[in-house]
């Protein structure tokens, strides 16, 4: 195949050579030495391998580029991969702070309803305590206006007593008096 190659590139190149005057396989026509130079140039190539070492050096960079897009697509691989483990983990974790979130909102109403309670309670007592010394007061408020008018009433009474009893009525109560001890003592 690779002769076959050279043989077409060969006689697609020698064919200006054709238009030449004169005998063609002559040293003295340019385009024959041209030709048998090329030929020659052709022929060591071969002889030293060259396309085949192009071809080799041609077959290692490909073969380079293909384990370097290897490597990319696996390193791309990771990537994505690990792309995905971080979105996972955010997912994660926002979803554990929406889950603190709300039992902290929770946590705040049970807490503030718990201060509302608390506070009625703390009111009721403070309303019972105040009550209790409004009723203390009141009984002794009026305990004093009894204490106040028993007083008034008795000297009240000592006085129309005095008024109106002689010397002599005084005496008789006093001995009504001492008769009534004496017969409830005995």
């Amino acid at each position: 195949m690779r002769y076959t190659l050279t043989a077409a590139l060969t006689a697609l190149f020698a064919t200006p050579a054709f238009a030449a005057k004169g005998p063609f396989f002559s040293l003295g026509n340019t385009d024959f030495v041209v030709l048998l130079a090329f030929i020659l140039f052709i022929a060591v190539l071969f002889y030293f391998k060259v396309p085949s070492l192009i071809g080799g050096m041609l077959d290692k960079r490909a073969n380079d580029i293909k384990s370097e897009l290897d490597e990319a697509r696996k390193l791309r691989e990771e990537a994505q991969t690990l792309l995905a483990s971080y979105e996972r983990k955010q997912k994660e974790v926002q979803e554990q702070a929406d889950r603190i979130v709300a039992a902290a909102k929770e946590d705040a109403s049970i807490a503030a309803a718990q201060a509302k309670i608390d506070l009625e309670k703390s009111v009721a007592r403070r309303l019972a305590a105040a009550e209790d010394q409004i009723g203390s007061a009141e009984a002794a408020a009026i305990k004093e206006v009894l204490d106040q008018a028993a007083t008034i009433a008795v000297a009240a009474a000592r006085d129309v007593i005095a008024k109106q009893m002689s010397a002599a009525d005084g005496n008789k109560l006093i001995d009504d008096a001492i008769t009534q001890v004496d017969t409830k003592l005995h």
